[in-house]
């Protein structure tokens, strides 16, 4: 056994090297998409640019930046079901229904700061911030029915005053489901309060209360004075005394009560931004509307199951549907309406001949008057594109202009609208084919056959082109085993000529191509051209040879087996036909064939049975036959006669 040894320097090189090569190679963390299991609750933090979820299956709360990537999480909440962030951006609140208590976090670190329990039997549920209380809904099950309870931050817990107060729904009667919850921070103060009793409608609730003093107080009040619908969401209206419900109907309550006052397409819910940007849950979209308007700025495919703006309004979050639970997604230029776009441009065209092509320019928010679109022209002359003259939108959005293709081939053309201040920008093409005329192309010897390992050359003919005068040769030489082969490129001569040599082994396909140019059109032409095989023939244990007539024999004794080897080209799997004729009455009559396999030399010997009598004439040859010899690389080939002369 052979030992190796280093030194305690040469290894200490040796790791530090290694680990730095290790550093060097490491490259930066890729960012994780949040996603979660049931998601519950989510408020977003424009100062720092978070977004906050409960995760009600794994008992987390993940924090996300502004592209939706994972960021931070918090572990050991049991029963997430919703989340509030306090005005100054400071405290996160947790509503925690299975551990029946409001969780208060550091908005920064996700620390826990305080945990408040909340004896209740069912929640707490859902939790708004608003006059400087964390405000939660319960259902007590002693009656039955739901109610409002607050969460003072400013009391100490440890000072004997519970910070915890329920029983706060204004009113003599409460409501038969725990109450959602809203506020707007341009109404500092206010809470909607919204619930639906499925068992008894006497006890639908719609209220907004003012939390800014010692105790709540009614500022409009619903409960069955007019229809309303079950309520399944419902949020202040910015700027306005109004609340939505369920994302689709709003209710003004400026005297104290409720009234219709207009409503969005159906929805299902839906989250009101700062500037009154409505986005709204409708089926497996979400649509943003203008406040009061009934035709959607966008829609984006998403299915969603809830959502929240960031506060500048920038951007919306949704929580998507996927495969494996939901994902965090952001869905960007939520106030910028997405125009549609078409080009229609004919199928085919004859080239440099006028054509039109129409288009149309539309959205679901007017267009500016005088709207222009850039054109390009992309073709075989403009690779990159060419720049046509601006058209201008019509009134009805509808567009058109004329033509004159130069080029043929593929011609695009391509329409963009640069897009606004209320609009994304927008593009549209169409292809057309574009006539070429056909050029005159020829290749020679289709046909020729020639002996193995002729050097052979072929010639191609190009006609009248337009600016390309390149033609590429190809050999392509039966078989599965050898390539297609481009053997010669380049410009024709002044006659249109360009020549390449070929060394024929094989039966060979020979390939000429014109790629084309902008006035004519592709071609490729081909010629078949073969090679016979290599053959030879040795003949031993004859004892002389000497001529009979004018024919030169072999002369074998009678009873000598002569040996006849044949070498041969090789391919795998090939075999030589055996031929043997007999000389009879003055003619040579067959004696039979016979296929032999060729060894890897390329060699078949074959011992002929000795005739045992003197004056026989006999002579055989080689053959390869094209498909019968086992394969078809080459063109059928004889071997020369071998004759052979038996005496005593």
């Amino acid at each position: 056994m052979r030992t190796r040894s280093i030194s305690t320097a040469t290894a200490l090189a040796v790791l530090f090297s290694s680990a730095a090569l290790s550093v060097v190679a490491a490259g930066p963390a890729s960012a994780v998409a949040a996603t979660f299991g049931s998601p519950e609750g989510i408020v977003v933090d424009g100062a720092r640019q978070r977004v906050f979820v409960g995760d009600d299956s794994n008992g987390r709360i993940v924090a996300a930046d502004y592209n939706g990537n994972r960021v931070d999480s918090v572990s050991g909440i049991d029963g997430i079901f919703d989340l509030a962030l306090s005005d100054d951006g400071t405290t996160l609140y947790a509503a925690a229904r299975v551990s029946h208590e409001i969780v208060a976090l550091d908005a920064a670190t996700l620390d826990i700061k305080a945990r408040y329990p909340v004896a209740t039997g069912i929640g707490p549920l859902y939790v708004e911030f608003a006059g400087g209380k964390a405000w939660f809904t319960y259902e007590d099950q002693s009656d039955g029915n739901g109610n409002l309870g607050s969460v003072d931050p400013a009391v100490d817990q440890a000072g004997g005053t519970d910070p915890v107060t329920l029983g706060q729904l204004p009113g003599d009667s409460g409501v038969g489901s725990p109450a959602l919850l809203d506020t707007d921070p341009s109404a500092p103060g206010l809470l909607a309060v919204g619930a639906t009793d499925f068992f008894d409608p006497t006890k639908d609730l719609m209220a907004v209360v003012d939390v800014s003093g010692p105790t709540p107080q009614v500022t409009a009040w619903h409960n069955g004075d007019y229809s309303l619908n079950y309520v399944n969401d419902i949020d202040l209206v910015p700027g306005a005394p109004q609340v939505l419900v369920d994302g689709t109907d709003q209710h003004g309550y400026a005297d104290g009560k409720f009234t219709a006052a207009g409503a969005y397409p159906a929805g299902q819910r839906a989250d009101i931004a700062p500037n009154g940007l409505v986005a709204q849950i409708s089926g497996t979209n979400v649509a943003v509307y203008r406040s009061g308007a009934t035709k959607p700025i966008r829609t984006y495919a998403a299915d969603t199951s809830d959502l929240a703006w960031a506060p500048d309004a920038s951007r919306i979050f949704a929580l998507v549907s996927s495969p494996s639970g939901y994902t965090l997604k952001v869905l960007t230029d939520p106030a910028l309406s997405v125009p549609t776009l078409t080009l229609n441009a004919p199928a085919t065209a004859p080239r440099a001949t006028k054509l039109t092509i129409t288009g149309k320019l539309s959205a679901t928010v007017p267009l500016p008057v005088g709207t222009r679109l850039a054109i390009t022209r992309t073709d075989l002359d403009s690779p990159s594109g060419k720049a046509l003259p601006a058209v201008t939108v019509k009134a009805d959005g509808t567009y058109s202009f004329a033509d004159t293709p130069p080029a043929g081939g593929t011609v695009t053309y391509q329409a963009t609208y640069a897009g606004d201040a209320e609009h994304t920008a927008a593009k549209a093409s169409d292809k057309v084919t574009v006539s070429r005329a056909k050029p005159t192309l020829t290749l020679d010897k289709n046909g020729k056959v020639y002996n193995y390992g002729t050097d052979v050359a072929f010639t191609a003919h190009l006609g009248s082109t337009y600016k390309n005068r390149s033609v590429e040769i190809w050999a392509n030489p039966f078989g599965s085993d050898k390539p297609n082969k481009l053997v010669k490129t380049g410009k024709v001569n002044s006659s249109g000529n360009i020549g390449a040599w070929v060394d024929m082994t094989r039966d060979t396909e020979i390939t000429a191509v014109f790629k084309g140019d902008a006035r004519y059109a592709p071609r490729t032409v081909k010629s078949t051209a073969y090679a016979r095989v290599k053959v030879s023939t040795s003949v031993s244990k004859h004892y002389k040879t000497a001529k009979i007539g004018s024919t030169s024999y072999y002369w074998f004794h009678k009873s000598t087996d002569p040996l006849l080897t044949t070498t041969m080209t090789y391919y795998k799997g090939r075999q030589q036909r055996f031929d043997l004729q007999v000389y009879s009455g003055g003619k040579w009559y067959s004696a039979g064939s016979e296929y032999f396999t060729l060894g890897t030399s390329g060699k078949s010997a074959v011992y002929l049975e000795a005739p045992g009598r003197s004056g026989i004439k006999a002579r055989m040859r080689s053959v390869y036959v094209n498909g019968s010899s086992g394969d078809n690389v080459n063109t059928t080939t004889y071997g020369s006669w071998k004759y052979l002369y038996f005496s005593n």
